[in-house]
């Protein structure tokens, strides 16, 4: 396995000019988030990233987590010292409210620095991951005790948090928890229940973990609508904020996983003796909306956690392509062996993988720029078309960025050939950790039926045509760019008019349940994808534009048009090859009874 390197010069390259860092940094309370502060900031934290993190990468899947008699559970060794040196360094601070002890700089920038953590690190990342949502939700719907009792030590890092939803009989259906919440006299309540798949529910990397728990009060009807949620410390504070009794919960066992095996994945009991205290956040019967606000802060985070994955095994492969001689290239001396990199077939390999990244970063960076701008700025109408964008881009993050980033990981083994296959060459494990991205946080199918659903007819379907036209708008710029973008202009034209085309077919079938669903996978990969091709063009005209202009490194600049043009004119040309997977409605998915399956 290869060390990592933070990419900082397109990481550079999409603050500037893709999101717009500057406006950001325009904004109040964001002044001292300039370009320049930023870098510095990311560039330290790539250095610790590449230091501390990433070596403990290959030996934490190897070691994994143990769980002992007394419900206690170790990481693996150098976890510990690696988190504290995390929380010593300030990087948990970084995108949060100063109030609570946080560094006050727009969202993306933390995006952007979990990403690097990702890249090194991707089971470690989890947990921190997890404490960003809370501190969401909590910062979001918390009252004043809570957000005075657990911020500051969330922010810090010193404690971490969790999300406990999922249990035996209720996974994706949540509405069929039977976690019970007893009300006390004192105001607070006793839960009992059990949740499982509850990443970082136990761990010994810091004093306290937060469980933020979905719970039913007695009475409460069935269903998702009267679900209410509860802040459920491992320790409860005691007054003067420090560590007070330990609570009834009690983690039983951790999950054997494919990948991510240093994240542990507990199965939490509550409640085997007296009752679990919790703490009631916001109203009761509210729980599934206010947990939405850390649900979808993690389903982008999980889009950025397969970004990192993914240019983690991107590296690796191009160090291995470089090294490794085996065949003679076109053109090489006889009796000469060439590096494997000078292959066409490698060459397209890792073309596809460095535009498929770069494209990722780009929808990513740019989701997270949207919640930023719906947060701060001035104008309240540029704040709600900021909050619609957002809206619009998360699930397509989530859906499509964990898609391509495990197709990416798989590509990173396929390059190294049959000792990619080899455990100790550690390709891949980035695809064994990379493969859980598309199912937790809502597999990627519930973000397709989310997108088609709830997504599509926004605000009267006006926040999608909008975005088609937002798209549409740069023909105009690609025709005035010359020759060097005329394939790219087709094939972005091409798939605008495939994805308008599904478009209008879903609006028309609006009254066919069966059909919108059939019918939502295919969308989400077509509408990400030409997304994704649009922010690639886009990024290609500024590159082209500031090498013209000779503002900056011409090679650099020139790499970015290169791996944008590839992307437009050898991967978007698959869009049009979704439409008929999106029209072709429910009728061919059940075409075959249950029994003919096994025929």
């Amino acid at each position: 396995m290869t060390g990592y390197r933070a990419p900082l010069r397109d990481m550079d390259f999409v603050l500037r000019h893709v999101v717009g860092i500057e406006e950001l940094a325009g904004f109040e309370g964001w002044e001292h988030a300039d370009p320049g502060v930023v870098m510095d900031l990311l560039a330290e934290a790539g250095r610790f990233a590449s230091d501390i993190v990433a070596p403990l990468n290959q030996t934490g899947d190897i070691a994994g987590c143990v769980r002992h008699d007394d419900g206690s559970v170790a990481t693996p060794a150098g976890f510990v010292a690696a988190y504290r040196a995390y929380v010593e360094a300030g990087w948990g601070t970084v995108p949060f409210d100063p109030a609570y002890g946080g560094g006050g700089f727009p969202w993306v920038v933390g995006v952007a620095l979990l990403e690097t953590l990702a890249s090194a690190n991707l089971a470690l990342s989890v947990c921190l991951l997890l404490t960003q949502g809370a501190i969401d939700m909590l910062e979001a719907h918390g009252d004043d005790h809570l957000r005075a009792t657990y911020l500051p030590k969330l922010i810090t890092g010193e404690w971490t948090g969790t999300m406990c939803l999922t249990e035996p009989d209720a996974g994706s259906d949540l509405g069929a928890i039977r976690t019970r919440a007893i009300p006390q006299p004192d105001g607070t309540y006793k839960i009992f229940g059990t949740k499982i798949f509850i990443s970082f529910g136990e761990h010994d990397l810091a004093s306290n973990i937060v469980h933020l728990v979905l719970a039913r009060i007695p009475d409460a009807p069935a269903g998702t609508r009267d679900i209410s949620c509860f802040v459920v410390p491992k320790y409860v504070p005691a007054q003067d904020g420090s560590l007070g009794t330990r609570n009834d919960v009690t983690c039983v066992s951790i999950e054997h996983k494919v990948g991510i095996n240093a994240s542990p994945t507990c199965v939490l009991s509550f409640g085997d003796g007296d009752g679990a205290t919790g703490f009631l956040v916001g109203d009761e019967h509210q729980g599934m909306r206010y947990m939405f606000t850390m649900m979808n802060q993690a389903r982008l985070l999980v889009g950025v956690q397969a970004l990192g994955a993914a240019e983690r095994a991107y590296q690796q492969a191009l160090t291995y392509a470089g090294d490794r001689v085996q065949g003679r290239a076109v053109n090489a001396p006889p009796g000469q062996g060439s590096m494997i990199v000078e292959h066409p077939d490698v060459r397209r390999m890792l073309l596809t993988m460095k535009s498929s990244i770069e494209a990722m970063r780009r929808l990513a960076y740019w989701n997270a720029a949207a919640i930023d701008r719906s947060r701060r700025h001035p104008d309240p109408g540029a704040r709600e078309q900021a909050d619609d964008l957002a809206t619009l881009l998360t699930p397509l993050t989530k859906g499509w960025c964990t898609e391509v980033g495990t197709d990416v990981a798989s590509l990173g083994i396929q390059v190294h050939g049959g000792v990619g296959y080899v455990e100790e060459t550690g390709a891949a494990q980035y695809l064994r950790d990379a493969r859980i991205t598309s199912i937790y946080e809502g597999t990627n199918g519930i973000q397709a039926i989310d997108f088609v659903i709830r997504k599509l007819p926004l605000r009267g379907g006006t926040v999608v045509k909008d975005h088609l036209a937002r798209m549409a708008a740069v023909d105009d710029d690609l025709a005035a760019a010359g020759v060097r973008f005329e394939r790219t202009r087709a094939e972005l034209r091409s798939a605008l008019a495939a994805l308008t085309e599904a478009t209008v077919w879903l609006e028309s079938a609006a009254g066919s349940p069966n059909d919108l669903l059939a019918a939502a996978t295919p969308y989400l990969r077509l509408f990400a994808t030409v997304t994704a091709g649009w922010l690639m063009a886009r990024s290609a005209l500024i590159a082209q534009a500031e090498a013209d202009a000779g503002a900056g490194d011409s090679a650099f600049l020139d790499s970015k048009v290169v791996t944008a043009l590839f992307f437009c004119e050898q991967l978007l040309p698959v869009a049009r090859g979704l439409v008929p997977a999106v029209t072709a409605g429910a009728e061919p998915l059940f075409a075959l009874g249950n029994a003919q399956l096994w025929d």
